[in-house]
């Protein structure tokens, strides 16, 4: 279960079995067993004079994922429950018709900037300095969104064949990017609360990673919030460790409970450990695609130049719509209560109809993280697809098909939306278990799931 939800990564070489068997305090005989089964299950793998590795068994790599398609419905009554996304703040409207009214003055310029608009560079880091990290413009440059800032931050950082940390589970697209540019991601389990500083700095000095990714405000998809002292921690263990953090802000508007604490980039004095990613696009509207990068000005202005071999720069009324918005300082706004509002109902609505799963309320973000009673989530969501709606089985926030107990639930619906997601889940799930006999591993559930869809 442990390399199933990502908490052992794979690869990993485990003790001998005296050596567990004296950690543990149980028999070398029981830890014998224990690893025959596994090997037999296929969760290990044993070499003679090589020790035994983290495995997983056939079919449970490249899983395959439901593609998202736009809007809350797809074809016919499916209900598409795959995006985290709000729609449109109050304010955006009238932002845009504000950036509209102040185009004029732009016209008279070349148009583009790689590295932003001084305007919206300034109201960036004017939001910095509000939140207790001192910030010039120059130490920022706008990107079109925060993915195309990691896809920036990628090519400037890495090669195919490096290695990049990332917590996990983490935001797919970040896995997607990585595996796209040839990159080997290097899992770092979360624990059941908070982060394993202990376990990164591991990975830091045995892997020799060029960065770490991290999501350390209402993380997506566990809706955790790192705490100061770790945060510190983080910091500290990167500058010893010279490993470059990229830390994704994405979520950071985004607290129900409470407000995250200070930027991981205020345990950065020298600037040049700490480069901080972030996004209008949670914040205000998805449409809105404005992203930023925080970094030294120097690592600014080579992402400057390097930004202008792929397009250029951000379009101006874009950029000047988010300058009006982040100068308004509004963020969820009344949006928050609507949203803690819509997290409770979800988890009464699963607590009701899927009491053998388990779920805990997250500070912030935009969903929860459902764990199921067995590795079954794909199977699950294949089957879904014939019940009328669409979810994200927890394979797509892992690597080499983690997570295998657990779907990613987004509360951005309206709550009629969640009860009825959650009673077609409810009997996806209970017809899934009424044709498949107890036992069955999930690749007989997804093959058994698609001849039934």
């Amino acid at each position: 279960m442990l390399v199933l939800d990502g908490r052992i990564g794979l690869n990993v070489r485990l003790p001998g079995e005296r050596e567990l068997a004296a950690a543990l305090g149980l028999s070398r005989t029981t830890i014998a067993a224990a690893f025959d089964r596994l090997r037999d299950e296929g969760y290990l793998e044993s070499r003679q004079g090589s020790g035994s590795v983290t495995r997983l068994p056939p079919g449970r790599m490249d899983q395959p994922e439901a593609p998202d398609l736009p809007g809350e419905q797809g074809g016919g009554n499916i209900l598409n429950w795959t995006h985290a996304a709000l729609p449109a703040a109050p304010g955006v409207g009238r932002a845009f018709q504000a950036a509209v009214e102040a185009l004029p003055a732009y016209l008279g310029e070349l148009g583009y900037d790689p590295l932003g608009l001084p305007l919206l560079r300034r109201a960036i880091a004017a939001w910095f300095e509000r939140r207790g990290c001192p910030t010039s413009a120059d130490q920022i440059i706008v990107t079109n969104g925060a993915q195309q800032g990691f896809a920036l931050l990628l090519q400037w950082l890495a090669r195919p064949g490096d290695r990049g940390v990332i917590d996990h589970p983490t935001y797919h697209n970040v896995i997607q990017a990585l595996q796209r540019a040839h990159v080997v991601p290097v899992p770092v389990g979360l624990p059941a609360e908070g982060w394993d500083i202990d376990a990164m700095d591991a990975a830091f000095r045995q892997t020799s990673p060029r960065f770490a990714y991290l999501i350390p405000d209402f993380h997506n998809p566990t809706g955790r919030s790192m705490d100061p002292a770790t945060r510190r921690a983080l910091a500290a263990t990167a500058a010893s460790t010279h490993t470059p953090l990229i830390i994704d802000e994405t979520m950071v508007e985004m607290g129900l409970d409470f407000s995250p604490p200070p930027p991981v980039a205020v345990h950065d004095p020298s600037g040049r450990q700490v480069i901080t990613m972030g996004s209008a696009s949670k914040i205000f509207w998805g449409g809105l695609r404005v992203g930023w990068i925080r970094a030294d000005p120097q690592t600014i202005a080579a992402l400057g130049r390097l930004r202008t071999t792929m397009d250029m720069a951000s379009p101006i009324v874009e950029q000047l719509a988010a300058a009006q918005l982040i100068d308004a300082g509004e963020g969820l706004g009344q949006r928050a209560g609507v949203l803690r509002a819509r997290r409770d109902h979800l988890i009464r609505m699963v607590e009701q109809h899927l009491p053998h799963w388990r779920v805990e309320s997250p500070a912030g973000g935009l969903s929860l993280w459902a764990e199921l009673p067995r590795g079954e989530a794909t199977a699950l969501a294949a089957l879904a697809e014939s019940h009328g709606v669409r979810v994200a089985p927890g394979p797509r926030f892992g690597v080499n098909g983690a997570f295998e107990r657990f779907l990613r639930l987004p509360f951005t619906l309206t709550e009629d939306q969640l009860t009825s997601g959650v009673q077609r889940l409810a009997e996806a799930d209970a017809r899934l278990h009424a044709r498949l006999p107890r036992g069955r591993d999930s690749v007989a559930a997804v093959l058994e799931a698609d001849r039934l869809i």
